[in-house]
């Protein structure tokens, strides 16, 4: 368990794009401490790295006080059921999950702290925050979605345009159009969701309102991958305090407000 006050952590993914972000941010900083990772093919490290296999014996000896999780969904659940054994919290930014998936996690939050969330960024949650007003303040105008990300990225819409959709879904019913293409004019109760995908955009996601000769647009851009890490980050130490449930990334900056 935690030596002195850093929190020791375990990152599942370690060798993804974000699991070494995060495994370098984890480094920078005082109160966090990476005791081993998990990986497909374990690269290299300076820390231990074991398969997907060796996870649950990874987690007995180590004994971390909560493990970061970038991964796939398929994975992710498999882990989630691993840390539930041995009673760790469990951070989750992997994205994409079926509902069968979900349910795996919602389970395993009545054994330990789960905290899921599509996006790290304390900006997206200050959008959030930001869309309800604007939509109850223009209750007719149209809306649309616009998100970018990286060209290895895999699920479309991203889960941070869904969570977009699910905080637009608590002001208003609409069917999503995704994307549109030949003679397809816009109609009443539909909001457009677009996607893109080039190049190495870490994130982009924007959300605009139309009408009455005017535009209102909303707009996130993530400019390097650290700002998830240190959400995720920041996640996983308040996490570690918590009852066994289910949270999210806005639970942690409310607290911290």
């Amino acid at each position: 368990m935690t030596s002195g006050t850093a929190t020791t952590l375990c990152i599942s993914g370690v060798s993804g794009q974000m699991g070494r972000t995060v495994l370098e941010t984890a480094s920078e900083r005082e109160e966090t401490t990476v005791a081993f990772g998990i990986a497909v093919n374990p690269p290299d490290l300076a820390i231990p790295v074991y398969t997907p296999d060796e996870q649950a014996t990874a987690l007995a000896e180590h004994d971390p006080d909560v493990v970061v999780d970038f991964t796939l969904p398929e994975a992710t659940t498999a882990l989630a059921q691993a840390c539930a054994q041995a009673a760790v919290p469990l951070v989750v930014g992997t994205t994409g999950f079926e509902d069968d998936e979900l349910s795996v996690l919602q389970e395993v939050s009545s054994t330990v702290p789960l905290l899921k969330a599509t996006n790290f960024s304390r900006g997206i949650q200050a959008l959030l925050r930001a869309l309800g007003p604007a939509l109850e303040a223009l209750p007719d105008y149209d809306v649309e979605v616009l998100e970018t990300h990286h060209n290895k990225k895999v699920d479309a819409p991203s889960g941070t345009a869904k969570s977009i959709l699910e905080e637009i879904a608590t002001d208003r019913e609409f069917d999503t159009v995704p994307g549109r293409e030949g003679i397809q004019p816009r109609e009443d109760g539909e909001v457009g969701m677009m996607v893109r995908r080039a190049g190495d955009v870490r994130g982009e996601h924007e959300v605009l309102l139309a009408d009455n000769d005017e535009v209102l647009t909303l707009t996130h851009r993530a400019e390097d991958r650290g700002v998830f890490a240190a959400g995720a980050l920041d996640s996983a130490v308040w996490l570690v305090e918590r009852e066994p449930g289910w949270y999210d990334f806005g639970d942690v900056v409310s607290d911290q407000s």
